[in-house]
């Protein structure tokens, strides 16, 4: 669907580099996202031995050759991509941003490569290409939507993440994802926000009080339950930013009966490896196994949250167990099955306002979770409408890949990322957009702030909680 024109105005505010001149002369580096220092002496060298490390441990090498053989230049990939849509910008089509990766392999990792390279004279890579992935990969949201229209089958998200991966190994990665990684995996408090357990314990007892005023009954949140059905993890942030989703997925547990069980050993879904770093995607995974031992649980479960569901639903049974890995779902999935077994009353006349829903690219491509909220919101929402496209052929909210937790690049992500996803909204006239996912609803809500919108972002559990009849 067609976006509004971009003005002069916007474009130079979206692409603005908010990094003082000595910062980006010291580190070598134009890029609109802040970086930690690094060694910037000879980067391209770097580069490559990072990426040879890489495609020998991993399995990256079989996927890149298929790609280097093929051609990724038609550009078809041109017209599911909201970021050139919204740019004009050739730069902006998939297909030429995985060149640049794909030239990098066929150059230095392929024997015809390196053959034509040394007849030629060609120096191979050099360091303002690595300057221009940094740059370019980054504005992609490895939303994959494009993958869908490639004639050949490029999954140019892949190829976005795994020149992420590659530069992260060199020290270039968003301080933003850094910072929150390195607090996750080596820090006091073992989470990306950096939350105590005393005040994760205090903002449970507080919830609690706020729902036995709310709905007169007792709803409680369990905490270290040994032998639980269910370890619940959501987005971190959630505990502190999103009320209204705990309230009703604790109202839920509250009317099914099923045990279920957060881990003060370790109570945070967020794993940011998806977007740049395999090795950290790791590492978060064998956290979630170590506390899912602790406890002695039977399923993981996972919150509102996207990239959170998508990481341990695919990678946990790659890297905790294989076959003998604990099952995971999303929240959604539960409720929606608790729901359809006849365990949960929705009453229809709480929610009159109009109801829209977006789905988080992450579980809605593959389509794993596309129809469940639906089915959950006509239940209760008399005034339901779609946004168009819809399903598996979604808009990204235009944060994706990571790129919301990049505040720096906010004016980037509501006046390019998200311009045609606000255009979307717009169109429906609703008064509630939910959005079952924390990165979603941190984008969107600065989508709506930013563009002037009045349309509120809530989760699919905040609609819950107001209609879910209780006993």
């Amino acid at each position: 669907m067609p976006g509004a024109p971009l003005t002069e105005a916007e474009r130079a505010r979206a692409f603005a580099l908010p990094k003082k001149p000595a910062v980006i002369e010291r580190q070598r580096l134009a890029v609109r996202y802040h970086v930690e220092d690094f060694d910037v002496r000879d980067r391209p060298r770097r580069f490559l031995e990072a990426f040879a490390a890489i495609l020998k441990h991993t399995n990256y090498r079989v996927a890149l050759d298929h790609y280097a053989r093929i051609s990724t230049k038609c550009a078809r990939c041109a017209v599911k991509c909201q970021i050139h849509e919204a740019t004009g910008d050739d730069r902006d089509i998939p297909c030429w941003r995985s060149e640049l990766l794909l030239a990098v392999y066929r150059r230095h990792f392929t024997i015809s490569g390196i053959l034509r390279g040394r007849i030629l004279g060609d120096p191979g890579l050099t360091d303002e290409t690595v300057a221009e992935m940094a740059d370019t990969f980054y504005d992609c949201t490895a939303c994959r939507r494009c993958h869908f229209e490639c004639p050949m089958g490029v999954d140019h998200g892949l190829v976005t993440h795994l020149g992420r991966y590659v530069l992260s190994e060199i020290g270039i990665v968003p301080r933003a994802l850094a910072v929150s990684t390195r607090e996750q995996l080596l820090g006091a408090s073992g989470n990306t926000s950096a939350i105590p357990v005393p005040a994760l314990l205090d903002s449970l007892e507080f919830l609690s009080e706020e729902m036995q005023d709310e709905k007169h009954i007792a709803i409680p949140f369990p905490v270290d339950q040994e032998g639980a059905e269910y370890l619940f993890l959501p987005a971190v942030s959630d505990f502190i930013m999103e009320a209204d989703s705990l309230m009703g997925i604790a109202a839920v547990f509250r009317a099914t009966g099923d045990s279920w069980t957060i881990g003060t050993g370790y109570f945070d879904g967020i794993n940011y490896g998806l977007f740049y770093s395999d090795q950290v995607l790791e590492h978060v995974l064998r956290k979630v196994r170590a506390e899912a031992e602790r406890l002695k649980v039977k399923k993981i479960l996972i919150g509102e949250c996207g990239h959170a569901s998508r990481s341990a639903k695919h990678f946990y049974p790659m890297f905790c167990g294989g076959a003998e890995a604990l099952p995971v779902l999303n929240i959604m999935e539960y409720t929606h099955r608790a729901w359809r077994e006849g365990r949960l009353r929705l009453n229809p006349d709480v929610v009159t306002e109009r109801v829209t829903y977006h789905d988080p690219c992450n579980v809605a491509r593959p389509g794993w979770i596309v129809e469940q909220p639906r089915e959950l919101l006509k239940a209760f929402c008399r005034n339901y409408v779609e946004m168009t496209p819809n399903r598996r052929d979604n808009i990204c909210c235009g944060g994706g890949g990571g790129t919301v937790s990049i505040d720096e690049i906010r004016p980037y992500r509501t006046a390019i990322g998200g311009r045609v996803k606000a255009d979307q909204i717009r169109t429906t006239g609703a008064e509630y957009c939910v959005a079952p996912c924390a990165n979603c609803k941190k984008q969107l809500r600065e989508l709506m702030e930013d563009q002037g919108m009045d349309c509120k972002i809530v989760g699919l559990h905040d609609l819950i909680y107001k209609a879910l009849v209780l006993d």
